[in-house]
């Protein structure tokens, strides 16, 4: 079955001067601010569509991997997943970058970076990503 999840923005003021909040709307978990300055230069306290895009990724990456690990026999103890979007003013969100460290028991490295390559093409956020260019480092921990 489908699912359907829901955030919104309520924005004020022009690109560059003006700020927001995004609310989570399906979760209820709050609100959060967004302004051009948290976005192209530092956050100081509000978040930006790829720090979202970022969280959503480790997510999806990590759940994609937890599965596939567990599929080929040896479900992981932990993932530890960090992703890094970068974005660059002028051009977009030029590339993803995935660090996952796995506490998997019975499987080797070579074994661990197959699945875990797998699980970066075919996490449905990769799937969703795809005109962004998404790199990987994975490694047993």
């Amino acid at each position: 079955m489908a699912t359907t999840r829901t955030a919104h923005t309520e924005w004020q003021g022009n690109l560059l001067e003006g700020k927001g909040e995004v609310t989570l709307d399906s979760s209820g978990l709050g609100t959060y601010q967004v302004s051009w300055p948290a976005r192209s230069e530092e956050p100081n306290g509000k978040t930006s569509p790829e720090e979202l895009i970022a969280a959503a990724h480790s997510a999806c990456y990590s759940m994609a991997l937890s599965h596939a690990l567990a599929g080929a026999g040896n479900p992981p103890t932990a993932l530890h997943t960090k992703a890094d979007v970068t974005f660059q003013p002028g051009t977009g969100i030029t590339g993803v970058h995935l660090t996952v460290v796995g506490e998997v028991p019975g499987l080797d490295e070579a074994g661990f970076v197959k699945l875990a390559e797998d699980a970066k093409a075919n996490c449905p956020v990769s799937k969703a990503l795809t005109g962004t260019t998404i790199t990987l480092t994975a490694s047993l921990g």
